[in-house]
């Protein structure tokens, strides 16, 4: 189911409103430039960390890894990615929205199974 291509939309979808999350808590920490900043930068750190540590030959991404890591460091990326897009939305008092965020990415996950037991599996 980790590679159904409904699940891979949701997926992506949920990267998306993680990247919001993350740049609008970026949004709220400071003033002025600071607080534009923080709104692209994190977001585009959190892209950039999501697109280059990859398991390689994963099935429900190109399959290209730019660096390759093992299975067990890409879901603890996924993981906190995730879990700090959910923190952020909670620390900027949006805490009923964080937990509708929580609750789909744990809907999703608990789906791609078959992904997850392929994740911890691969070294």
């Amino acid at each position: 189911m980790g590679s159904h291509p409904i699940n891979l939309a949701v997926r992506f979808l949920l990267e998306i409103v993680g990247l919001i999350a993350i740049g609008y808590w970026g949004w709220q920490q400071v003033e002025g430039v600071g607080a534009l900043v923080l709104t692209i930068g994190l977001p585009i750190l959190a892209a950039i960390l999501w697109g280059t540590f990859a398991v390689p030959n994963d099935p429900s991404r190109s399959g290209k890894a730019p660096v390759p890591v093992p299975g067990w460091l890409r879901l603890l990326l996924e993981l906190a990615f995730f879990g700090f897009a959910v923190w952020s939305l909670y620390d900027v008092g949006e805490s009923t929205v964080g937990l509708v965020l929580a609750v789909i990415v744990l809907i999703h996950y608990t789906l791609s199974y078959d992904r997850l037991l392929w994740l911890v599996k691969q070294k």
